[in-house]
């Protein structure tokens, strides 16, 4: 009796993978032995659990490496070893790079912003917070269901929602937290009601599989896989913060922790369109003429309205630093939505992701160095305002020269190349899918853009009010300006290793 019971029980059980799972996993224990280590550290020697957190970022960045000899799968289907649930291939690398890439700058920047904090801020639950929605993040995009992707999702943005609101007593921080929260529990909501649609369309949650079988949808069930596919993208469109899901994005910035709005800036972003991208051109190409029209008036819309709420800000108002990031943020969000619509009318839809890809690297690198410059200046103007930066030269040359070499790269101005050349990829992108209005919106929205971006860049280098007031520039602020300069400088001077580096291999 117990023979034919034995084979079936073997055929239930999946060797699992370990070194294509390391590097979120990595991230995942490191937070839980942060977590547990909290009890027993010293409150004089709390530091030791940032610097641990810091260890364990950069472990699992390393831990991409060995996954770039070829594509990994783990998690499959019984019986059919091409349908799996997380598979390390190029696209999933290059994402997981630029999150836990990005986190470490973010975990560099928090561990100055903890000890300045003085304990308005509790160490060990920030990094437990921090490592686990990095972990959630670097999941995404290895996720080829619509159960992990949603699972992952809100791994990476639950933990968020504390750390926005994690300040004691601080109502500005909560009231960002709650606005955060609850537009995006939200969304999640409406995208969870869209997935439901199409598992009830479809019969299975495997992209792949999804990507099959729904274009062979009975026509009685046509209208509730087209109500799917939309709801399903609203959800996602809500995380790229794109119009009209943005609202939340400037309280948010200015209510969080600075490096926590550095985090979202880049990760949230990047987690939101692996996803929408996953969604789309892997699970639901066939509809493309449902969400290639959606996404290209999301992108003309995102990028206006981000640029207009940029060019409003006063430079003298508290926290116009923050919030001028926070709306070039949105504006950013229209140029990486381009691509994703563009795949929709492409013949070579891998080309168009790979610009997006492209492009958010550049962004990614960029946004995280800004943010560290605002890190530094924020140490000795709380406010944080515009007008605070006016002669950062004279006080402090190095970083100004960075921070308008950042700010350069997102306006796409020389010596800003990899600005540049990312626009023109994006613009290009556009123009090769044969949406010359939506290269003509965007090429706009660059000239709106150039005017803020040069504006703040030149107050840079005017003459300071009174003395120059000294930035003393700790180790970890450092390092992280530093890295985000040099990787800046460099793909600047080789631009073309990001599109080498972008080869998907999504298809």
């Amino acid at each position: 009796m117990s023979s034919p019971a034995q084979p079936l029980a073997a055929s239930l059980v999946q060797s699992v993978d370990w070194l294509a799972i390391a590097p979120p996993t990595i991230v995942a224990v490191v937070g839980l032995v942060v977590l547990v280590a909290d009890l027993f550290v010293a409150d004089h020697r709390k530091a030791l659990l940032g610097w641990t957190s810091v260890a364990g970022l950069a472990a699992a960045t390393l831990m991409l490496v060995p996954l770039l000899d070829g594509d990994r799968s783990t998690f499959c289907l019984t019986g059919d070893a091409t349908v799996c649930s997380y598979t390390a291939d190029r696209f999933t690398l290059v994402i997981q790079f630029l999150v836990l890439g990005g986190a470490l700058l973010a975990a560099l920047l928090s561990v100055t912003a903890l000890k300045d904090a003085r304990k308005d801020l509790p160490e060990g639950e920030y990094w437990f917070l921090l490592l686990s929605s990095a972990a959630g993040a670097a999941l995404l995009p290895a996720s080829r269901d619509l159960a992990t992707l949603i699972v992952a999702l809100e791994v990476a943005s639950l933990p968020a929602f504390a750390l926005v609101g994690l300040r004691y007593g601080d109502r500005k921080s909560s009231e960002a937290a709650l606005k955060f929260f609850l537009s995006s529990v939200t969304a999640t909501a409406v995208s969870l009601m869209g997935i439901s649609f199409v598992y009830a369309t479809t019969g299975t949650l495997y992209l792949t599989q999804v990507a099959d079988r729904i274009q062979h949808v009975d026509g009685q069930f046509h209208t509730l896989a087209q109500t799917g596919v939309v709801l399903t993208l609203v959800g996602f469109a809500f995380k790229t913060a794109a119009v009209p899901f943005h609202f939340w994005v400037p309280d948010t910035y200015v209510g969080a922790p600075l490096p926590i709005a550095a985090y979202l800036s880049v990760i949230g972003k990047a987690v939101g369109f692996s996803g929408l991208i996953l969604v789309t051109v892997v699970a639901l190409p066939s509809y493309a003429d449902v969400w290639g029209p959606a996404l290209a008036a999301l992108a003309a819309l995102t990028m206006t309205v981000g640029n207009a709420g940029a060019l409003r800000q006063q430079a003298t108002r508290a926290y116009s630093a923050v919030r001028l990031l926070a709306w070039s943020s949105v504006g950013q969000a229209g140029y990486l939505l381009v691509p994703i619509a563009a795949a929709a009318y492409s013949e070579d839809a891998e080309k168009s992701i790979g610009s997006t890809v492209a492009y958010a690297l550049m962004y990614g690198a960029v946004n995280l160095g800004a943010f560290a410059v605002a890190a530094l200046v924020g140490r000795t103007k709380a406010l944080n305002r515009v007008a605070d930066y006016r002669g950062l030269y004279a006080s402090s040359p190095l970083s100004a020269l960075l921070l308008a070499f950042f700010l350069l790269c997102l306006a796409g101005l020389p010596p800003g190349i990899i600005g540049l050349f990312a626009k023109v990829t994006v613009f290009s992108a556009a123009v090769d899918a044969g949406l010359g209005w939506l290269a003509v919106v965007m090429a706009v929205n660059v000239v709106i853009a150039l005017f803020y971006y040069l504006q703040w860049t030149a107050l840079l280098f005017r003459a300071p009010e009174g003395e120059p007031e000294k930035h003393r520039v700790p180790g970890p602020v450092t390092a992280a300006i530093a890295l985000t300069g040099v990787l800046g400088i460099a793909l600047s001077g080789a631009p073309q290793l990001v599109l080498r580096f972008t080869d998907t291999g999504l298809f």
